[in-house]
């Protein structure tokens, strides 16, 4: 059976459970994002966001639920050496490949791309219970919505 909170395995020792920010977003004791799943397996409102972000902006080049493609990594596994700080980074500068000397980036900078930055802790907290093996394939059910969050969203975004 699944406990009531669950937070992300990067983080979380024996007896740390995440703490709610502001906005109803789940933080693990280092203050990253992180996910919290109910008994029936159902996540918070920025996770399933995290997941419809993910389908909009990255599922192109990463696949369908951060399995990978031909030309992109499977983030699954990636997430499992990276810190948040270090997808943070990736996300808003890209990477380049080592092999590629043409300065062209492998992985493109969204820093300057709202629908991507308004909604980056998210795609990292669906990304996270993905590559922690709580989330699976498909669209994930919400918990409940969160008009606060989803407020700070669209404010962010300029609507």
């Amino acid at each position: 059976m699944k406990p009531d909170a669950q937070p992300s395995k990067d983080t979380a020792t024996e007896g740390n459970t995440p703490t709610v920010a502001d906005l109803g977003e789940f933080k693990d004791p280092s203050g990253n994002p992180t996910y919290l799943i109910d008994k029936d397996g159902k996540v918070d409102w920025y996770t399933w966001r995290g997941y419809k972000k993910y389908m909009a902006n990255c599922m192109q080049c990463h696949g369908p639920d951060g399995l990978g493609s031909s030309f992109a990594p499977n983030l699954t596994n990636e997430l499992q050496a990276l810190s948040y700080y270090d997808f943070a980074g990736i996300v808003v500068s890209g990477q380049k490949n080592k092999w590629n000397t043409s300065g062209n980036s492998v992985m493109p900078a969204w820093g300057d791309d709202p629908n991507v930055m308004c909604s980056m802790d998210a795609i990292y907290t669906y990304l996270r219970a993905r590559a922690d093996g709580v989330v699976g394939r498909g669209e994930p059910k919400r918990i409940a919505n969160n008009k606060p969050a989803q407020e700070a969203e669209y404010k962010c975004l300029g609507f």
